[in-house]
């Protein structure tokens, strides 16, 4: 194992928190590393008015960090999974996937009140377009508003009375200790959530044959079964993909359970299914469920 390592993360207090985490599980099998965390600003970080499809989805919060790795700036680049595509350049390399907290999405209520308890027409924020979907579908009568930014930015304007709720990741709220924020965490059956949410990922050169295997020891075995099939459902999908889609895998005693949805935009339409198989065969049945629902109508919502 290398002695000093340099880090790569985002400035934000989560990025930093979630950083900490990771190093701190490494260290507990390599004591003897000095780790230098670096912060590298992505284009998800500078541009906070635009939608995060019309300025590249999820590479905008990886790009600039794989710069850096493959400049040598950084040794490795830690991210929340579900900001990574789901494909990689054959330049890098996923090393690792560790500490999926909770899954879940959180409602959180200026007034106190659950999601269903809501007044009519009120006003909900999220800046995801799978959240949005799903939220159209158990009540059509919200008004969504569109937020970007860090969870503190968001919730200081949920504060100001900008909105009447926000939905944001359970683990981001559980990870800066923020729990007692939740109003209530909402159901996987009706916000299932996105591909790799609430697991966190390092990010390697392909080539640094010191530092990968070094790396294996923090990997979850069932939790990198579980995050193969469903990138591997969203790959399916395409890199074109502009249309809500979610899903989420579970492994129980070696047996690999996924579910998956595509909706329309507008949320009017929304595709489920689901798929169990061994888990050692993630990638094929992550695979599968999405071809099922592209065949289900999810081809036509992507072409239109």
């Amino acid at each position: 194992m290398k002695t000093r390592i340099i880090v790569g993360s985002r400035g934000s207090k989560l990025a930093l928190r979630q950083t900490d985490l990771v190093l701190d599980r490494l260290k507990s099998f390599y004591p003897e590393i000095a780790c230098q965390v670096r912060v590298i600003k992505t284009t998800g970080d500078r541009d906070l008015k635009s939608v995060l499809d019309e300025i590249g989805g999820q590479g905008v919060f990886v790009k600039e960090l794989e710069a850096a790795l493959l400049s040598g700036e950084i040794d490795m680049a830690i991210h929340s999974l579900k900001d990574m595509p789901s494909e990689l350049d054959m330049d890098f390399k996923l090393a690792a996937v560790c500490m999926r907290t909770d899954a879940r999405d959180a409602f959180i209520s200026s007034s106190g009140l659950p999601l269903a308890q809501l007044p009519l027409g009120a006003s909900i924020a999220t800046g995801s377009l799978r959240r949005a979907a799903q939220l159209r579908q158990c009540r059509p009568d919200i008004a969504i508003s569109p937020v970007r930014g860090n969870v503190d930015t968001r919730l200081r304007k949920l504060n100001a009375g900008e909105f009447d709720g926000i939905i944001i990741a359970a683990a981001a709220l559980a990870r800066l200790g923020w729990q007692d924020r939740i109003t209530e965490y909402l159901p996987i059956q009706d916000f299932l959530p996105a591909p790799g949410q609430g697991a966190l990922a390092v990010e390697t050169r392909a080539y640094d044959t010191d530092l990968n295997p070094c790396l294996e020891v923090i990997n979850e075995e069932p939790l990198w079964q579980s995050i193969t099939a469903e990138r591997a459902f969203l790959r399916t999908f395409g890199a074109g993909c502009r249309i809500p889609v979610a899903a989420f895998a579970t492994v129980q005693a070696g047996n690999l359970r996924i579910k998956g949805m595509a909706a329309s935009i507008d949320g009017t339409t929304m595709l489920r299914d689901f798929r169990e198989g061994p888990a050692p065969d993630a990638e094929r049945i992550g695979r599968i469920l999405a071809e099922s629902l592209l065949g289900l109508g999810a081809r036509e919502l992507i072409h239109g």
